[in-house]
């Protein structure tokens, strides 16, 4: 069986060691990029790195969210309650506003399937 154009393997650690590096050169702390589909698509996979003590402020989120953590250690906040998140640990991003802080350099992986 042949490989089909698009579906080559990609490296997740190796993306996030690479983003790590991009997002410690930036003064935001933070660098991403898409791993799958986008604003066109009703899935969507995002590799975030963001440096300690950096993160993404409150939030909407624009649908059904799951965030996995594949290096460092998240807070994830919404209202009064919060989870830690480190390497292997999936969260369910409510569907509220929401933050999501780095206590450590950390990479996630965020899936978005975007509300019809």
């Amino acid at each position: 069986m042949g490989q089909t154009e698009g579906m080559e393997p990609i490296s997740l650690d190796a993306r996030a060691r690479e983003l790590l590096e991009r997002a410690a050169a930036t003064s935001s702390g933070r660098a991403a990029e898409s791993m799958h589909g986008g604003h066109e698509h009703a899935l969507r996979q995002t590799l975030l790195a963001l440096t300690a003590g950096t993160g993404l402020a409150e939030h909407e989120s624009p649908g059904e969210a799951t965030l996995l953590v594949l290096r460092g250690h998240v807070r994830l906040s919404s209202g009064d309650a919060s989870w830690e998140g480190r390497p292997g640990d999936l969260l369910t991003i409510p569907d509220a506003r929401h933050a999501l802080d780095a206590v450590e350099d950390s990479a996630v992986l965020l899936t978005v399937v975007k509300r019809p």
